[in-house]
């Protein structure tokens, strides 16, 4: 892969906006139009008031972007942390919304603390930790989570309050034979609509983001339904076959927003800072937006056709920096999500000023026009997030794990149960640990499990060896990872894999990953010994096993 000149790189800072200021423009308007859907959608699923998503969009575009260590990231609230932010304000309000809003609001503050704390320290490679096949679970939990608990919603229906997420998920059926059948028409066509983009080819139809028509839509069906005004309806009331359908329709099917934006804002409660929920509010917000930014950041570096490296540790004391100020005056947690930011790749975005004026205009919708964001159904905003879930837990996903290998497979089913049957950091820890008895059931001795054991030799100038032995896995390639990042670029680096025992898929991958990124930067990798390997499935990025050597 070639690389790019740095003369041909595109600006920052205001020399940037004045150079690329036409293009940014343009895909930070078009980010906007997918992202205000999105936001509000995100933030009623939360738990939080419909301009809480708002607000964090503001805050990732305006003021993060400024500050941030990435170029083409979007930032702002995600599905991902849906199940998390949820979790939060039930737990902690206990049956009352509003006190569990500004709970969580507190969590989120000082969850941003240990965020800043984290980039600052440079914790950005302990993302490294995380087996991926335990991230993919986690993901997947999540996404059937929202989907399990949104459906109801584009049914015009809702499960029991105060519902376990299996007691949700078995209330599903009622929900489909009690349905509201307006409603439903506006979900299922919002539903109907995302599926069919992702098959339409047409370039300039696809320039069209998906989301705004499903808004559109429902907005205009809404109308149709009179959704404005609270009546009684009988659905197919001259039907000979079928008995009609009486159903109740009105202004609580749509988004609830005031028309003073300035009253959107809400202050944190800290009262209780000294309870375990409330701690286990800050791990899950600080843990969960941690990891998906960081894997998000990193997705959308190889997006960029620049080839640019984001400074992970810098652009998660950013997102640390604008969830604290989200904290403090009422919106959800953010990320750099990576829907938005790679749409924002694909409108011809150069520099980070996409994502302030992605900011910008949402700040200008919000202030301007609420009463057209209250003409906005439901139904439409779930179907968005039904969608979202589904990619997230799509057959296709557990397909691509699948043919990781068996083992892969298992720890990626293990942790979805874990986190559906538990929580999401219960799942993700017993994740961790299955993985670590799979490695210790292959022989990978206890002193292995944690440190790596490699040496890195300077063969000449243009030439680097590093020589791994033992076990190289997931839990202890860091001290690896932190020393090839020491590595000049523009060299030949081999690494010997003749003595190593066991290279597990998250090695694998990263050796992947780092050859592709080092040859973008102009140098060049190769690998010995891997011929003495056997691989546990056909995938090229398999675990894969020494065939003669042994720990016994």
């Amino acid at each position: 892969m070639s690389k790019v000149s740095p003369s041909a790189l595109p600006q920052t800072g205001l020399a940037g906006l004045k150079e690329n200021w036409h293009s940014d423009l343009l895909s930070g308007f078009l980010v906007f139009l997918i992202a205000m859907p999105l936001c509000l959608g995100i933030s009623m699923a939360s738990g939080f008031p419909p301009s809480a998503g708002i607000i964090t969009a503001v805050i990732g575009g305006v003021l993060v972007s400024r500050i941030s260590g990435s170029y083409v990231t979007i930032n702002g609230p995600a599905a991902g942390l849906i199940v998390v932010v949820l979790g939060a304000v039930q737990s902690l309000g206990e049956g009352d919304a509003m006190a569990g809003y500004r709970y969580t609001l507190a969590a989120i503050v000082v969850a941003s603390v240990f965020q800043i704390l984290m980039g600052y320290f440079k914790s950005g490679r302990l993302s490294s930790f995380f087996p991926a096949s335990v991230v993919h679970g986690m993901l997947a939990a999540i996404g059937i989570i929202i989907m399990a608990k949104q459906i109801h919603t584009v049914l015009g229906s809702a499960p029991t309050k105060g519902s376990s997420l299996i007691s949700t998920i078995a209330q599903i059926p009622n929900s489909f034979i009690n349905m509201n059948p307006e409603i439903a028409i506006i979900g299922f066509s919002g539903l109907a609509i995302l599926i069919l983009w992702t098959v339409v080819k047409n370039r300039y139809l696809k320039m069209i983001p998906a989301p705004l028509i499903v808004v559109l839509v429902g907005i205009g069906l809404g109308k149709v339904f009179d959704l404005d005004h609270e009546h009684v309806y009988l659905f197919l009331p001259d039907a000979t076959i079928l008995p009609h359908h009486e159903a109740t329709i009105g202004p609580k099917f749509l988004v609830a927003i005031s028309d003073n934006f300035m009253s959107s804002f809400y202050f944190p409660d800290f009262s209780k800072f000294a309870t375990v929920e409330f701690w286990e509010a800050v791990v899950s917000i600080c843990l969960v937006g941690s990891l998906e930014s960081l894997l998000s950041a990193m997705a959308v570096d190889k997006l960029d056709p620049y080839k640019r490296q984001a400074n992970l540790d810098k652009d998660l004391m950013a997102v640390g920096a604008g969830n604290l100020v989200a904290g403090l005056v009422g919106g959800l947690p953010m990320i750099a999500e990576i829907v938005r930011s790679s749409a924002n790749v694909t409108n011809g975005a150069k520099t980070s000023w996409a994502n302030f004026f992605h900011g910008v205009f949402l700040l200008l919708f919000v202030a301007f026009f609420p009463r057209l964001i209250h003409s906005i159904p439901l139904a439409a905003l779930a179907s968005l997030l039904v969608f979202t879930g589904f990619r997230l837990a799509s057959p296709k996903e557990f397909g691509k794990v699948l043919g990781l290998g068996k083992e892969q497979f298992f720890l990626f089913v293990v942790t979805i149960v874990g986190v559906i049957a538990t929580d999401l950091l219960v799942g993700v820890a017993l994740g961790i640990v299955v993985k670590l008895l799979i490695h210790i059931s292959r022989g990978v001795k206890f002193n292995n499990l944690f440190k790596i054991h490699f040496e890195i030799q300077q063969a000449d100038d243009n030439t680097v060896w590093v020589k791994i032995s033992g076990a190289a896995i997931f839990s202890n390639f860091m001290a690896l990872k932190d020393a090839m990042m020491t590595v000049g670029q523009g060299k030949t680096v081999i690494f010997q894999l003749n003595d190593a025992f066991l290279l597990d898929h998250s090695f694998m991958e990263y050796m992947h990953h780092f050859q592709h990124d080092y040859e973008a930067q102009g140098g060049k990798c190769e690998f010995y010994g891997l011929e003495y390997h056997e691989a546990y499935s056909q995938h090229p990025l398999a675990a894969r096993k020494h065939k003669t050597l042994s720990f016994s």
